[in-house]
C-alpha cells in the first residue's frame, strides 16, 4: 500500500433522535449502496409517553409548554386508544425533525424560533402494544415514522396531552438490537483496519 491512506465511504441506514438511544446500521464501502433498503425496512421501537403535559417539539428537548387533564384516563382508554393508530394513517411530522421545508432542515427553522407547515405523509403502524400503564409502549411501524408524533397524537386521543420522554429503536427489518455491537466496540474494529 505503500503508506498511501486507503479511504472507504460510510454512512447509516437512518437517524436517531438526539434523545433516542438503540440500533443504527452503519455501511461502508460497498454496502454504502444498500442503505436505502436498509431504509426502508419496518422498525421497532420500545418507549415510554409522560402523559398530561405535552412540549413544542414532542420530547423532552424542551420543557412543557401546556398541561392537561389525566384524571378521566383509565386503562381501559389508553389500551383502546392504541387501535385507532394500527394501519395506514396520516401522521404530522413534528417541527423538530429532519424534513427539509424549502430546502432548510425543519429542525434549524424551529431552533430559529420560526414556524413553517409541515404536511401529512401516510404512514404504517402495523403494532402498537401497550406494555406498561405509566405507558410503556413497543411499536412496529414503516419508516418515516415519528414516534414523538405518535406520543402527541395519542395525547390528544386521549383528550389530554402527552409526550415521548424515552425512545430506544429495538429493530431494523430483521437486524435486532440484542445481535449489534457497541459504538466503541466499532471504533474498534474500525480503528484496527486503518
Amino acid at each position: 500500500m505503500d503508506g498511501k491512506r486507503v479511504e472507504s465511504k460510510i454512512g447509516h441506514a437512518g437517524t436517531l433522535d438526539p434523545l433516542a438511544t438503540g440500533l443504527l446500521i452503519v455501511c461502508t464501502g460497498k454496502q454504502t449502496k444498500n442503505i436505502e433498503q436498509y431504509q426502508a425496512q419496518e422498525k421497532e421501537y420500545t418507549g415510554t409517553f409522560y402523559l398530561g403535559a405535552t412540549t413544542p417539539c414532542f420530547d423532552l428537548e424542551k420543557e412543557p409548554d401546556a398541561f392537561y387533564p389525566i384524571n378521566h384516563i383509565t386503562n381501559d382508554l389508553i389500551y383502546a386508544a392504541t387501535k385507532q393508530f394500527i394501519g395506514k394513517i396520516l401522521q404530522t411530522p413534528p417541527l423538530f425533525s429532519a424534513i427539509k421545508i424549502g430546502g432548510k432542515r425543519a429542525y434549524n427553522i424551529a431552533r430559529a424560533g420560526e414556524t413553517a407547515e409541515i404536511k401529512p405523509k401516510e404512514i404504517t403502524i402495523s403494532g402498537f402494544e401497550i406494555t406498561r400503564i405509566e405507558v410503556d409502549f413497543k411499536v412496529v411501524c414503516s419508516k418515516g415514522t415519528y414516534i414523538r408524533s405518535l406520543a402527541n397524537d395519542f395525547g390528544l386521543a386521549l383528550n389530554s396531552g402527552a409526550h415521548l420522554i424515552a425512545l430506544c429503536r429495538t429493530r431494523i427489518g430483521s437486524y435486532k438490537l440484542e445481535d449489534a455491537i457497541t459504538l466503541e466496540e466499532f471504533e474498534n474494529c474500525t480503528s484496527q483496519n486503518k
